[in-house]
């Protein structure tokens, strides 16, 4: 399915149903309290990002650490920065996707959902490689005998080339 129309067509839904509903709410509850609560939404939108944001980046550092890939953290990260994005954006329908993009069930679900469905897609054939090869992935090595040492490559000398010095001796 091309992705344009659907952009084209949440571009222009969306900024309309955040004025239909900025609308409704200031006429219930009064111009002055809905900016107010929209100016709140995005303090703890920035709160909750940062916490949660922080939380997803150690648990990659972990997944990767162990020798995985950390697929579900990753797209779990993309969904932090739409909700962070959707928070800082005023209103309150945006405001509820936003929310629900950091909450982390939902958030969990959501990547879940978005994997299982093969929207973000994962390469793991490297570790299926190492262990055919009857080796372990990096990072995963037993540890051994470490010996310390030096080395010095030396080029082998071919007896079809002279050296440099010996054809300047020529000219």
């Amino acid at each position: 399915m091309p992705v344009f129309p659907i952009l084209l067509l949440l571009f222009f839904t969306i900024p309309l149903i955040e004025i239909f509903v900025l609308i409704k709410v200031g006429g219930i509850i009064g111009v002055w309290a809905t900016v107010g609560l929209v100016i709140l939404t995005a303090v703890i939108g920035a709160y909750l990002l940062k916490q949660q944001g922080i939380a997803t980046l150690t648990r990659v550092q972990r997944t990767m650490d162990q020798g995985q890939l950390p697929a579900r953290e990753l797209v779990e990260g993309f969904f932090l920065v739409i909700g962070g994005a959707l928070l800082l954006t005023p209103g309150f329908f945006t405001d509820a996707i936003g929310f629900a993009c950091l909450i982390p069930l939902t958030r969990q679900l959501l990547a879940a959902w978005m994997i299982r469905r093969g929207v973000f897609a994962a390469h793991t054939h490297v570790r299926a490689q190492y262990q055919a090869q009857g080796r372990q992935p990096p990072g995963q090595e037993q540890r051994g005998r470490t010996i310390e040492g030096e080395w010095e490559r030396e080029e082998p000398v071919r007896p079809e080339e002279e050296p440099p010095e010996h054809k300047r001796g020529q000219e």
